[in-house]
Order: C-alpha cells, then sequence, then structure tokens
C-alpha cells in the first residue's frame, strides 16, 4: 500500500486537497480562557481573535496514536508527518518522540515554514506517494520542498505576535510608535523581519515584489493565505499571477486559528515554491541543479 502522509492543522491545507490526496491532519490546540478546542473540529469562540486566545502543539501520545491509526487504517508501508517550524511549535519535537516510539515505520519533515509552507511539502509528499514511491523517497519530496518553499507576511499589527511571542516587545513597540508596516519573511524556520514600510499599501507591493523575485523562470506554485481579508487575498493572487507567467498552481485560502491567534485580523502571506510542489515540476528542478 502507498505511503500515508500526514500533517497538522497549522498546515491550512483547503479540505478538499487533503481529502484528494489521502493526507490525515492532526487538529492542534487552541485555549481561550478555560476552553480547550481543535483546531478544524470544534467550534471556535467568538472572541478568538481579540487578543485572548493561546495555541498549544500537539502531544507526543496524540501524533503517536495519529501515526499508528494511518499506518492500521490503510495497511500502508509508513507515514510521513510534515509539520510546521520546530521554531514556531513543539509539533515538530512532539512528532520526533512518536516517530522513535514506534521504530522504523514513521519519518517526520519539519516543513521549515507554517502555513502553506507546510502544505505544499504535506502535497508533494502526498503526491509522490500517489505515485507508488517508498517512504524514503515520499520523505524526500517534502524535504525537497520544505527547502524551495519562500514565506512572506504582512499583518496590521504586531501586538498579537508580540504576545505569542513571535517577534521581542522592543520591535513590537517600535513598530506601534513609529506606525511601521514590516514585512516578515520566514528564514530557516523562524520568523524574521525582511524590509520596514509606512503603509499597508507599501507593505503589500513589497510583498508581491518579494513573491515574484523568488519565483524565478521555473513552474511556480503559489498559495496566498489571509484572516479576514478575502478581498486583499484575491488581488494580490491576480497581480501575481499576471506577473508571474509560469504559474503551476495557486491556492487561496484563510489562515487557520493556530496562526490566526497569533497574526490577527488583516494579516496576508504569500508561500511561492520555485519548481512547483508536484511530482513532475520537483523531478524538473532536481534534474537541472
Amino acid at each position: 500500500m502507498p505511503v500515508v502522509v500526514v500533517t497538522d492543522s497549522s498546515a491550512c491545507l483547503p479540505v478538499e486537497l487533503a481529502e484528494d490526496y489521502g493526507i490525515i491532519v492532526v487538529p492542534l490546540h487552541v485555549l481561550v480562557g478555560d476552553d480547550a478546542v481543535l483546531e478544524g473540529v470544534d467550534e471556535m469562540p467568538g472572541e478568538l481573535y481579540d487578543g485572548a486566545a493561546t495555541t498549544s502543539a500537539a502531544s507526543p501520545g496524540e501524533l503517536k496514536v495519529a501515526y499508528t491509526r494511518a499506518m492500521r487504517a490503510s495497511k500502508c508501508d509508513g507515514v510521513v508527518a510534515v509539520h510546521l517550524s520546530r521554531h514556531l511549535s513543539g509539533t515538530w519535537e512532539a512528532g520526533r518522540q512518536a516517530e522513535l516510539a514506534l521504530d522504523d515505520n514513521v519519518r517526520v519533515v519539519d516543513s521549515r515554514g507554517a502555513g502553506m509552507g507546510t502544505g505544499f511539502a504535506a502535497l508533494a509528499a502526498a503526491r509522490r506517494a500517489a505515485a507508488g514511491a517508498s517512504r524514503d523517497e515520499v520523505y524526500q519530496a517534502a524535504v525537497d520542498v520544505a527547502k524551495r518553499s519562500k514565506c512572506y507576511i504582512v499583518v496590521d499589527r504586531l501586538d498579537q505576535l508580540r504576545r505569542g511571542g513571535r517577534i521581542s516587545t522592543a520591535a513590537a513597540v517600535l513598530g506601534t510608535a513609529l506606525a511601521m508596516q514590516p514585512v516578515f519573511q520566514v528564514v530557516d524556520g523562524k520568523l524574521a523581519l525582511k524590509e520596514k514600510t509606512r503603509t499597508s499599501s507599501k507593505a503589500l507591493a513589497k510583498l508581491v515584489e518579494a513573491a515574484v523575485k523568488a519565483s524565478g523562470d521555473t513552474p511556480t506554485a503559489l498559495a496566498v493565505q489571509h484572516l479576514d481579508a478575502a478581498d486583499r487575498a484575491e488581488q494580490i493572487a491576480d497581480e501575481l499571477r499576471s506577473r508571474i507567467p509560469h504559474v503551476d498552481e495557486v491556492v487561496i485560502c484563510e489562515f487557520g486559528p493556530t496562526l490566526g491567534v497569533h497574526l490577527g485580523r488583516g494579516a496576508v502571506g504569500v508561500v511561492v515554491v520555485p519548481g512547483g510542489a508536484s511530482f513532475d515540476s520537483a523531478s524538473a528542478v532536481d534534474s537541472e541543479s
């Protein structure tokens, strides 16, 4: 049987894509006051993005159960689990502990990203698995796409990133005092400042420029993500389609709650995968390099 791919809910994979490729999504935890809810499973509280919520990684026990169920239900040859960056969550480390407990049946990938930065790596792995690849080949497909993925993010306010520990208090205060609109990027799995701008429109323009530059001249997969900013996301996607003629895949989707509570309403992100996230595209890039 084919290898089964597992990811976590922070990957923000649209449901239809996960179902089409048989990707199992493990829910992460959102904590609002005394309420603990599971992303993608439970109904989310209305005050979710008001600054009071926090998030929690999946536990080793939860992931061990998820991996074991995946293997038993599918009678597969093993599991490749693709999780968000180890620098942004404890989920990858929990996956590693579960991996060690299950001997050689599981391989865990650090996507070095978040959102569709994780999602595209999981998709590439699942597409490779569907072609009948071995567990090691499926693992390598995820690693290759994770290495090529570029993630850029613009947020309306820095407060929630600071509260979640994703940026320092000093950086948040500076940004608020100067009405700065920063463009962030994920570098080696960590959130880093790419550019400072004065207005939201300039920040979004820089976001687009960064994505266009990152795309290179090979088939490219794109994701535009947002939180309560659908119009912005559609406009950015349209502009990227017009400026990157070799786009072969575009996904437009919302940030899920586990990312949204840190990014806040109005956040927009772009994930660029030069070489694409399909098995054929990845093979073409590998053969040229």
